[in-house]
């Protein structure tokens, strides 16, 4: 794993909520394998943002920055990458 990918893994996966890890981390373990430079990007920009912002965007409770629009947001809006226990 080259050092890009351990800091994404490490500040996605250490947000400060159980429920940001959950969503940021899980995208992040979903879909960094096949991301090129400008995915890299875009997911370096977006672990600058709060994570309220971050998560309202990705449940539909503010809209997208244009920044962020497109692909990976639609991605991490799926949510399907979130484990859920029962």
């Amino acid at each position: 794993m080259d050092e890009t990918i351990r800091a994404f893994k490490y500040r996605a996966w250490h947000r400060g909520t159980r429920e940001a890890d959950m969503m940021i981390g899980g995208f992040f373990d979903s879909h960094h394998a096949g991301w090129g430079e400008a995915e890299r990007d875009w997911f370096a920009d977006l672990l600058e943002e709060t994570d309220v912002d971050i998560m309202a965007w990705a449940i539909g409770t503010q809209p997208v920055p244009e920044r962020y629009q497109g692909a990976m947001m639609d991605e991490l809006r799926r949510l399907d990458f979130i484990k859920v226990f029962k």
